[in-house]
């Protein structure tokens, strides 16, 4: 009987299932600030007893509103940072507990992966500057190169400004930016407009036209329009130049903007540091999140039903 009761052991193992609203709490706590300003939006949105606190309130109102967020806030994070240091313990000895879930942890990944992921003009350069075999000289001037050009496609130096800067000799740049100006877009690297569609016209093999003729001797005139001064300089008439000049309009004047403008991400600090009489002090970051409260309005209903 003892020898069968001993094949009939089970294994008990000790399990503990968190409440939903510990499960939040703990969320809330491990939530970086960005995550947490878009959970609180999300919250708002589906619940309808909670409201924002306007963020100019009277200055009796702020004082007193901030002094009572600020020892409601301290008590809350001194409540969910025991639990998580209690829970944290426990987690790690738990062999079914393994960290966030792989669902979890995709989630977080596309979050930050989704931020400014379109190619700028710089980086798609840059992308055909590596597919270029050069020596390390010329490819540390042909960067600098590409990071003078603005995102319009625009060099906004010469090769004399950077050759005086670096040291590196006027030849070089000038043969770099004869290989970049090589790069889509047609036009990119071009000192001003009048080089810009002088590119685009030699791309297209069209340097002996009427067209790259106008640009390269009558920019001017073209840019005021004076197609009798430009027809009767080249002899042509002036519907041959209006012809031309149509033409012209259909080149891009900005080739850098088929990109992305380059991305300006800011990073919202969870906690500040600070030298305060000497010491360092570790102050949380409150004022990206949305202070909440319940709505004056249920308040009301809830007290009508009581």
């Amino acid at each position: 009987m003892d020898g069968q009761g001993m094949h009939q052991t089970q294994n008990l193992s000790l399990q503990q299932v968190l409440a939903p609203q510990l499960q939040q709490s703990l969320l809330i706590l491990q939530a970086p600030l960005l995550e947490l300003r878009n959970l609180v939006q999300q919250e708002m949105e589906v619940n309808p007893v909670l409201e924002e606190v306007p963020e100019e309130p009277n200055a009796e109102e702020r004082v007193e509103n901030e002094r009572g967020n600020d020892e409601n806030f301290k008590e809350e994070f001194d409540r969910l940072a025991k639990l998580d240091e209690e829970w944290r313990d426990y987690m790690a000895q738990s062999s079914s507990y393994s960290g966030r879930s792989q669902e979890a942890e995709d989630k977080r990944q596309f979050f930050f992966d989704s931020i400014a992921t379109q190619e700028t003009l710089q980086q798609h350069l840059m992308g055909q500057l590596n597919q270029t075999p050069l020596n390390a000289n010329d490819r540390k001037t042909a960067e600098l190169i590409i990071g003078n050009i603005d995102d319009n496609g625009f060099l906004q130096t010469t090769p004399e400004e950077m050759a005086l800067n670096t040291g590196i000799p006027k030849e070089d740049f000038e043969n770099m930016l004869t290989l970049i100006q090589s790069f889509y877009p047609p036009g990119v690297g071009a000192r001003d407009l009048r080089e810009c569609l002088l590119i685009q016209l030699k791309r297209e093999g069209r340097q002996n036209s009427l067209e790259y003729k106008i640009i390269s001797e009558h920019m001017q005139d073209l840019g005021k329009r004076r197609f009798p001064e430009i027809a009767r300089r080249m002899g042509i008439s002036v519907e041959q130049v209006q012809k031309c000049a149509n033409n012209i309009a259909q080149l891009d004047p900005r080739p850098g903007q088929i990109f992305a403008a380059a991305p300006q991400n800011y990073v919202l600090p969870d906690v500040t540091v600070e030298k305060v009489n000497g010491d360092f002090q570790v102050i949380l970051n409150g004022e990206q999140i949305p202070h909440l409260r319940i709505s004056n309005t249920y308040k009301d209903i809830m007290a009508q039903d009581s």
